[in-house]
C-alpha cells in the first residue's frame, strides 16, 4: 500500500505570510486593475477561511483585515481556505479606516455592502480597480467603515431571508467583479 500523501491544506507547519499597510502599493502594482477584498471584523474562522478561498479563486491582489476584532488565521482557517491562506496576500492593519484611505490614494474605489443600500451590486461598475468591503457576521459594516466607502451596494434578495452569510455574499460580490472584467 502506498504511503499516504501529506495534506498540504491541513499542514500545521504551513505558513501564512502577513503583510502590513506599507506593502499595499507593491501588492497592487502587480495588478493593472486590482481587485481587493476588505473584511471588516469577520470573526468566525470558518467564514474567514471561506472568504480567503473565494478571494484566491477570484484572483484578488490582497485581503485586508483589522488585527483586532477579526478571527486570527488559525489551523481551522487554513483548513477551510484549502491553501488560500498561504497563497493570498493577507494585509493585517491596525486601523482599517486608514488602510481604506490608503487604498483610495492608490486609485482603488471601495464598494461596501449594506442591506440598506439602494444601489444594486449588479448595477455597479466593478471593472476598474475595486475593493469589495464586507462586514461582520450579524452586524455588517461598522459606521466608520461605511463612511469610508465610495459606494454602498446591496445584493438583491428574492426570498424571505434578509441577508446572506458573509462568505456567501463575498463570493457573490467577487465573482460579479470577475464576470464584469471578462
Amino acid at each position: 500500500m502506498p504511503a499516504a500523501r501529506p495534506n498540504r491544506h491541513a499542514n500545521p507547519d504551513a505558513r501564512t505570510r502577513f503583510y502590513d499597510e506599507s506593502d499595499l502599493e507593491s501588492l497592487l502594482a502587480a495588478h493593472p486593475t486590482p481587485l481587493v477584498l476588505v473584511l471588516d471584523c469577520v470573526q468566525d474562522p470558518h467564514n474567514l477561511g471561506a472568504c480567503l478561498r473565494t478571494a484566491d479563486a477570484a484572483g484578488v491582489a490582497a485581503v485586508v483585515l483589522p488585527k483586532d476584532k477579526s478571527a486570527p488565521v488559525t489551523d481551522t482557517v487554513r483548513r477551510v481556505a484549502c491553501g488560500a491562506a498561504e497563497s493570498v496576500p493577507i494585509v493585517r492593519v491596525t486601523n482599517l479606516a486608514r488602510a481604506m484611505e490608503r487604498l483610495q490614494q492608490l486609485g482603488v474605489w471601495l464598494v461596501g455592502t449594506a442591506d440598506g443600500a439602494t444601489q444594486s451590486l449588479y448595477e455597479t461598475d466593478l471593472s476598474g480597480p475595486i475593493g469589495i468591503v464586507m462586514g461582520a457576521e450579524g452586524t455588517g459594516l461598522r459606521r466608520l467603515t461605511q463612511e469610508k466607502c465610495d459606494f454602498l451596494v446591496q445584493i438583491p434578495m428574492g426570498g424571505t431571508v434578509d441577508c446572506l452569510n458573509v462568505s456567501v455574499a463575498t463570493g457573490v460580490c467577487l465573482f460579479e467583479a470577475v464576470r464584469q472584467r471578462q
